[in-house]
């Protein structure tokens, strides 16, 4: 009989093992499925390059005229970067692409996903969840060889969700739109206070996916357009993006990653910290460049309830950075800490290439009345 409820205890804990591998979503972060596009239609699916039928894109429900290419020059004298691969697809007027990804109810998750203008100045990429969507601006480009990689978050109110890429554009040539030429996911974990530091992600450890065979970092969108933040802990509260970087392909201060400010003063990152009222906190924090060839005299600005500091960066633009600290005293139970560029900078040899200084490491302590 002993023997037998073993048995049976053994059994029900294996079924229940295997139940619950099966049910619960894994932890995601890379590319959706055929994320790079290198999985073409097949050839009698396409008409030169516009692909013919619904499903015809693996992985993929298209809507719309859309395009599958390859790098390079084009009919029309058009030359189209793709330096995460071989193959994009490009999204007509009123174009989409969408795919359901099976994810956990309730997590947040980030899209990190490469894309850029083709032939039309005022060109919109809408990313869209069922619930929440955004219409992304990619009429400045940030990155000259077409590397622009954008960031964006959703909370997943179901279990599946269909994740859509769409052109609301009409241009007077149907074909032109954006070009979407890698696509990746990434659930992201709670951010959690490291010991007496009040900031939460201060060192930007956690964030978005980064694509490993290439990367000119991660543009994160302003609050105005992104509902959820794709950095976990902080606000984007600008009217340009931020950009994420990492220490595989930049020079990071601190750890694997960091922020460079690549707005000016339109491109400004904050965050609401507990604070005691009238009780007095040191915030630290490292600036520095990330040795991408960003040149200049640099200046981030630092805000703490009523405090400010200028801190300068004399930049060669082969990487370096300095500590900097500021003395505040709260004057509520919440206090804002904000960091912003001061001037606007380009590489040194690239000025189409959009760049500013680091922010690393940021720390706020309280001190001792």
């Amino acid at each position: 009989m002993a023997l037998f409820l073993s048995l049976y205890f053994v059994f029900v804990l294996s079924l229940y093992n295997s139940f619950a591998s099966a049910v619960i979503p894994p932890f995601l972060d890379g590319l959706v499925e055929n994320g790079d596009f290198e999985e073409g239609p097949k050839a009698s699916n396409l008409k030169k390059t516009v692909i013919i039928g619904k499903h015809s894109l693996p992985k993929w429900e298209i809507n719309g005229l859309v395009e599958y290419v390859s790098g390079g020059p084009q009919p029309g004298g058009f030359f189209f970067a793709i330096p995460r691969g071989v193959h994009a697809v490009r999204l007509g007027n009123e174009a989409s692409i969408s795919q359901n990804i099976t994810v956990k109810q309730g997590s947040i998750y980030s899209l990190t996903f490469g894309a850029t203008r083709t032939c039309a100045q005022d060109e919109v990429l809408r990313v869209s969840v069922p619930g929440q969507s955004s219409d992304l601006s990619i009429q400045t480009l940030y990155s000259s060889n077409g590397g622009d990689t954008y960031g964006w978050a959703f909370k997943a109110t179901s279990k599946v969700v269909k994740v859509t890429f769409h052109n609301p554009g009409i241009q007077e040539d149907p074909t032109c739109g954006p070009l979407l030429d890698a696509i990746a996911i990434k659930e992201m974990l709670p951010s959690k206070y490291s010991r007496g530091n009040l900031v939460k992600n201060g060192g930007f450890e956690t964030g978005p996916h980064m694509f490993k065979n290439f990367s000119t970092g991660v543009l994160l969108l302003p609050k105005q357009k992104d509902i959820i933040s794709p950095l976990p802990g902080w606000i984007i509260e600008s009217l340009k993006p931020v950009k994420y970087i990492d220490s595989k392909h930049f020079f990071v201060p601190s750890g694997l990653a960091a922020i460079e400010l690549v707005g000016g003063r339109e491109s400004a990152i904050a965050q609401i910290i507990r604070t005691v009222p009238k009780k007095f906190y040191n915030l630290t924090f490292t600036i520095g460049d990330a040795k991408n060839g960003c040149h200049g005299s640099m200046m981030v600005e630092a805000f703490a309830a009523k405090q400010t500091l200028n801190v300068p960066f004399a930049s060669s633009g082969k990487g370096g950075f300095k500590t900097a600290s500021l003395k505040f005293q709260a004057m509520a139970a919440r206090t804002r800490i904000t960091f912003y560029s001061a001037f606007y900078h380009t590489k040194l040899h690239d000025y189409g290439h959009i760049c500013g200084p680091v922010l690393d490491d940021v720390k706020v302590l309280a001190l001792r009345n």
